[in-house]
């Protein structure tokens, strides 16, 4: 499990590159392992700004350096189906989850998950809605062992997508 003292903060505009970074790493170590798909594009210093400025992006840090990040937004993204997900008034949707590849498999992603679960509660939020590659390179399994339940898959512009959700 992630140290403790590791608790997600709201993002600020001097996170911008570094979150950046992080996502380059993330997706790179993906393709690397898994070859070429939706997750291989980049994300900009400039993405990044768009998402701190349209949704609550928060990240865990260490000395300093963003270890992991994850957005949580009222605004339903591109590739959701709320048809698949139960029909709750105010979920939140987790987005851009990542860490970083030197840090996976040391709880920190958990961790996250479960204070982001924390900061839905206090929101107040009835659940948070997510969706997932299906394929190697997803994070579906990641999402299961969390305790989410797998609501549906859907196809989204050429991308196989498993929805996800926790009510809260």
């Amino acid at each position: 499990m992630a140290p403790p003292h590791l608790k997600l903060r709201p993002a600020s505009v001097d996170d911008a590159a570094a979150l950046a970074a992080l996502h380059v790493a993330a997706r790179a170590d993906l393709t690397a392992r898994f070859g070429p798909g939706s997750w291989s594009g980049n994300i900009t210093e400039r993405g990044v700004l768009f998402d701190l400025r349209n949704a609550h992006v928060y990240v865990l840090k260490e000395r300093g350096s963003v270890l992991a990040a994850l957005t949580l937004a009222t605004r339903k993204p591109w590739a959701i189906d709320r048809s698949y997900f139960s029909p709750i008034p105010r979920p939140l949707y987790l987005t851009s989850m990542a860490v970083l590849p030197d840090r996976q498999h040391q709880g920190l992603g958990r961790s996250a998950v479960v204070q982001a679960l924390e900061i839905a509660r206090e929101w107040p939020a009835q659940g948070i809605f997510l969706d997932a590659f299906d394929a190697p390179a997803g994070a579906g399994e990641f999402y299961r062992k969390c305790g989410f339940r797998e609501v549906g898959r859907a196809t989204y512009r050429n991308v196989a997508l498993i929805y996800f959700e926790m009510l809260v």
